[in-house]
């Protein structure tokens, strides 16, 4: 029985899973998970890029102990992070992580030198203080030499594919998060590059998802001691791919892509590039078959990763369920934040910021854990409200409900409060939709798939969905409305 491998790299994880067909039936399976944990040198943080191409080493390599035959792998990650290439071939530094400081204060130097109207008519894509033209922008404003050294631009999964076939190659999904993608044209935008001072010769031929990239090159095999293994660009993007794993078999509906960073809104045939979307801060990125998707990025369960992370730099150490228990006992609709305030966004003490925000707006801080937990949560919850009834607005669309996917739907709290704060049901699963969508996209290159709709009947048919139907919804509703008080918004 053959199988197609999925590497699904994550902001902190990176998964390979295994994908096999059974009468027409998915099955998949955890081959390999490792740790993504960005490195701090100096003032700079990075991401450790070789070693997550080497912990994809070790999933071909279980692969071959298992003598398992694979017909082909593809990649997923996170958007807007870049290597660059030099002349000889060889990468130019560690990319920087998204978190990194050297964008701070940037993209408001970029709007000096072009309207954020005009890039948002350019490109459809949100403002965010680290997209990847506001990276570029900043290296050439602080005359980084490896801006004189490169002569190829590739995204994180365009950069280990390379590192894995030789081909260079950049794919449409990611291409268009970079905020350097022209949507009305289909191109990289060379007016736009030209204007930060970027060459746009750096930028290859962008490839379609369900695209044959190559294969594995030969020294690897050698390396290895196995044989090649044709490689597909996918929805590289790993929101992207969770989109295309929605088991929906309705043309239209909303869904919440739900991990570090919480993804919500609509699939849709071509960009709404309306001043509406602009003043909304919404986005749109590519997805398979050339559709769109209508987004608002939030920053997600990053707020309770990193507060997380806190409590055990201070000396005490919890899991996960253990935080999600105690938020549910802690007093309900004391506090509220903006997850998408800018405070938010860096490495560090997230409990202290989240006091901070309440004591600014107000508001009675939250200090025992449970209370700050229940705060984050609820706060997603509401701000998956807001911006759900901002997508129906901007699509012209009405959703029955919100389906769920990623590993946010194992918090079973944050799927409740959802329901409860949309006043709609969500449809939860699957917790791996990046790396099913993947999977999918390759099946479908490989005809066992007529189109996406067929691959999304067979996702619905092989995974388990949770409903959470809406409760409280008077406790909720008030909730709403103290909430858009509170935030401004």
């Amino acid at each position: 029985m053959t199988h197609v491998l999925a590497y699904d790299l994550g902001a902190s994880s990176g998964r390979a899973l295994l994908g096999r067909l059974t009468d027409r039936k998915i099955e998949v399976e955890e081959l390999h998970r490792f740790s993504n944990d960005p490195v701090q040198v100096g003032d700079r943080l990075h991401w450790d890029i070789l070693r997550l191409l080497h912990e994809m080493k070790q999933a071909l390599l279980a692969a071959k102990h298992r003598k398992l035959e694979l017909a082909s792998l593809g990649i997923d990650s996170w958007a807007v992070d870049f290597g660059l290439i030099g002349q000889n071939g060889e990468l130019l530094g560690n990319p920087y992580h998204y978190r990194d400081r050297h964008t701070d204060g940037m993209l408001e130097q970029l709007f000096q030198r072009i309207p954020a109207s005009e890039i948002f008519s350019r490109t459809g894509i949100q403002f965010l203080p680290f997209n990847s033209i506001v990276q570029l922008f900043a290296l050439k404003q602080a005359n980084s030499p490896l801006l004189r050294e490169a002569s190829r631009f590739l995204m994180i999964p365009d950069l280990l594919r390379y590192f894995l076939t030789g081909e260079m190659r950049n794919e449409f999904s990611n291409a268009t998060t970079t905020q350097l993608y022209n949507a009305v044209d289909n191109r990289w935008d060379e007016e736009l590059l030209g204007r930060i001072g970027i060459p746009a010769d750096w930028f290859g031929p962008v490839v379609q998802p369900g695209t044959q990239v190559g294969s594995l090159r030969a020294s690897l095999c050698d390396e290895l001691g196995i044989a090649p293994v044709p490689v597909y660009a996918v929805a590289e993007h790993d929101t992207g791919s969770a989109v295309a794993a929605v088991p929906t078999v309705d043309r239209s509906f909303a869904y919440l892509s739900c991990g570090t960073w919480s993804l919500i809104g609509t699939e849709v045939d071509r960009p709404v590039l309306t001043e509406a979307a602009r003043q909304s801060n919404f986005t749109n990125e590519g997805g398979v078959d050339g559709t769109y998707r209508l987004l608002k990025n939030i920053m997600g369960l990053w707020l309770l990763q990193e507060s997380r992370r806190e409590w055990e730099r201070a000396g005490s150490s919890y899991t996960f369920p253990e935080l999600v228990r105690m938020a549910e006992q802690a007093a309900p609709c004391r506090a509220w934040i903006d997850p998408d305030d800018e405070r938010f966004l860096p490495p560090g003490d997230m409990p202290a910021r989240i006091r901070q925000y309440c004591a600014q707006t107000g508001q009675q801080a939250p200090e025992e854990p449970g209370a700050v937990v229940r705060c984050i949560l609820e706060s997603l919850a509401l701000k998956y409200r807001y911006a759900l009834e901002v997508t129906e607005r901007l699509s012209g669309q009405s959703f029955g409900g919100l389906h769920m996917v990623g590993g946010g739907i194992n918090n079973t709290l944050l799927c409740q409060w959802t329901a409860n704060a949309i006043g709609k049901p969500v449809w939860a699963g699957p917790a791996e939709g990046s790396a099913i969508g993947n999977l999918v996209v390759q099946w479908i290159a490989q005809g066992q798939f007529a189109d996406i709709w067929e691959a999304r009947q067979a996702i619905r048919d092989s995974f388990p969905v949770t409903v959470y139907e809406p409760s409280d919804q008077t406790a909720w509703q008030d909730a709403y409305g103290r909430f858009l008080a509170v935030t401004g918004l």
